[in-house]
């Protein structure tokens, strides 16, 4: 299949079943926002849940912090975005569109109207400008956050205190970013309003290079560990030209997507380049007192940050797959599945009454009801039982359980996996343990 088809056939399915709709689509929709239908709701809270576990609660030096989206104007001033954050963007003469530079694969043609009068490129600041209160004015001016990582700096001393935290030690949050892109699309890849999964780990200036070489391993074997082969990802180190402000050295982990390698996650060296601008503007100590050395350090920070958007397209994308299997009655069909983590997919387990029976139906909906709490779960009843099976093959559903008549004699059922398609046949009794180990998230 053609990476160009996978996208497409993806971003049909997406809309088909549930998982994703264009934002404002009764009213033509709304520059390259997207809204998750209830299954995309379902991945997008799997994809942070994993993530959590993994950052924060896998480690004993990481807590959690849920910050604020508007900040004094003062943090973006100090933090570099206000002068620095910007795109280099070029207008088109003759159609007036306009494109960011590293979006040209010609710098001379404009790729919509394909005349050679693109203009000089000019730094756009991509922040969104808001006002508080009544009167709009400088006075007023506040922004919409870029980044979740200001939050964690500026809360730094709060946290540190608070949670008794010592060197080294991280800040994680997940929360909504806005950046006002002059070139959007590929579908959830870069849009206007995203969710980041951020972590700041402090650590003493002298070993910074070796947390940042742990976090980089770790991120890597977090995206294979839920179902993205080694053989997709790449990390790739930004020339000294492309660095941000605040850099000292950065490392993407990029994935094989179907319009090419393109970023999920960043790994930032960030120095004390934060605090440290915090500290001067804020006339606040920001210095962490190390009792072992009896001073006070500025700490370095080591950046993981991730995209759940972009994260959730490169699962949704690798999951994706279109393969020829039997049917009941011996023939060949085309089977459309998508093969997510299980601990990843927006529904966890179907029930099915073989038929609409109502001894079989009530069965099925007292087990749906006793896994209802754990999972998120499906009842369907309508169709034939291949019909069913294809369509949570279709969402991603991992485990689909029949009740038969059989089920009435045996107090068994049968439990299909949806990747081998192999049948378990499962006492009603040990069907919670079953679907447990099956899927635990360790």
């Amino acid at each position: 299949m053609a990476k160009n088809d996978t996208m497409e056939k993806l971003v049909s399915l997406a809309k088909r079943r549930g998982y994703v709709f264009a934002s404002s689509e009764i009213y033509g929709g709304f520059g390259s926002t997207w809204d998750y239908g209830p299954l995309g709701a379902e991945l997008i809270r799997n994809v942070k849940e994993a993530w959590w576990r993994d950052v924060v609660l896998a480690h004993d030096n990481v807590v959690g912090l849920n910050a604020s989206i508007l900040m004094a104007p003062e943090v973006w001033k100090a933090s570099g975005h206000v002068d620095h954050f910007s795109d280099p963007l070029i207008e088109c003469g003759n159609c007036r569109k306009r494109f960011r530079t590293d979006d040209l694969a010609n710098p001379e043609q404009c790729p919509v109207c394909g005349k050679k009068e693109l203009g000089e490129a000019r730094q756009f600041n991509t922040m969104f400008k808001t006002f508080v209160g009544p009167v709009e004015g400088d006075a007023a001016v506040a922004y919409l956050r870029p980044e979740t990582a200001q939050a964690i700096f500026v809360n730094f001393k709060n946290v540190q205190q608070s949670a008794r935290g010592r060197l080294p030690f991280g800040i994680a949050q997940i929360g909504k970013a806005f950046r006002n892109e002059i070139t959007t699309g590929n579908f959830l890849f870069r849009t206007r309003e995203f969710e980041q999964m951020e972590m700041e780990f402090f650590v003493e200036p002298e070993d910074d290079e070796r947390w940042f070489e742990f976090w980089v391993k770790e991120r890597m074997e977090w995206f294979q560990r839920y179902g993205i082969p080694a053989g997709k990802l790449r990390l790739r180190a930004h020339d000294p030209d492309e660095l941000a402000h605040y850099s000292r050295g950065t490392s993407d982990i990029e994935f094989d997507f179907p319009f090419g390698w393109s970023e999920i996650e960043g790994i930032a060296r960030r120095g004390d380049y934060d605090l440290r601008q915090h500290q001067e503007t804020s006339g606040k100590d920001m210095t962490y007192f190390d009792q072992a050395k009896n001073e006070h350090v500025l700490p370095w920070v080591v950046e993981p940050s991730a995209g759940v958007d972009r994260g959730a397209l490169a699962f949704l994308t690798e999951a994706y797959a279109e393969e020829e299997v039997e049917s009941a009655k011996g023939k060949l069909e085309t089977r459309t599945v998508l093969r997510l983590d299980p601990r990843l997919a927006p529904t966890k387990v179907a029930f099915f009454p073989l038929i609409k029976k109502e001894s079989l139906q009530e069965l099925a909906h007292r087990l749906q009801d006793e896994a209802r709490f754990e999972w998120m779960t499906f009842y369907d009843e309508t169709g034939a039982i291949g019909r069913r099976y294809r369509r949570q093959d279709e969402v991603g559903t991992p485990f689909c359980v029949t009740v038969d008549f059989d089920s009435l004699e045996d107090d068994a059922v049968t439990v299909r996996d949806r990747d081998t398609l192999k049948q378990d046949r499962v006492g009603v009794g040990e069907l919670m343990t079953y679907l447990r180990e099956k899927l635990a998230w360790r």
